[in-house]
């Protein structure tokens, strides 16, 4: 396991991407470069935040290769998993649904936590390009019960309803294409 980073580094890290859009693309990554330079080669967090800034610079193709070297490389949970929900996000994006659709329904049934719906809302896109918009809505829609006011319940259990499909497959769960 490679070295944790520092609070400041995060810290720099964090303000660098709150500044995204004070940067043209090429100077973004030219930044973040040079940030993730202060860690040792090949640190997870360092690969991460590269992949990061290439994809969100529209260079999700170079991305690829340097979010599953980051995997590989085993950073800590929290960024681990948005990494797996960003490699499958760039695979679905660049017309790779169905690797997207292996991570995510992997990656689902680890541990809860708070990137939860954004890993349902990532999966929902890929079963919509996978041409199963009912299971999608579905899971979309149980996503969102978690977060209503009121109707919480009655939206669950109508997206349960919606998700079962002829083939008895549940949005739930998605079965592999």
């Amino acid at each position: 396991m490679s070295p944790a980073t520092t609070p400041e580094w995060e810290r720099r890290c964090a303000a660098l991407w709150e500044s995204f859009d004070d940067h043209s693309p090429a100077e973004f990554r030219a930044a973040v470069d040079a940030l993730t330079a202060e860690l040792p080669d090949g640190h997870p967090v360092a690969l991460f935040e590269r992949a990061s800034a290439l994809d969100a610079t529209d260079r999700g193709e170079d991305a690829v290769a340097l979010y599953e070297r980051a995997l590989a490389a085993g950073p800590a949970e929290d960024r681990r998993r948005q990494a797996v929900i960003q490699l499958a996000s760039t695979l679905r994006s660049l017309g790779r649904p169905a690797p997207a659709l292996d991570l995510l329904t992997a990656e689902r049934r680890s541990h809860p936590d708070r990137l939860d719906d954004a890993l349902d809302a990532f999966l929902a896109l890929t079963l919509i390009d996978l041409g199963r918009e009912r299971e999608a809505a579905a899971l979309a829609l149980g996503a969102l019960a978690h977060h209503l006011p009121e109707y919480g319940r009655s939206v669950a259990g109508y997206a349960a309803a919606v998700g079962r499909t002829d083939t008895g497959h549940d949005a739930a769960a998605p079965a592999a294409p």
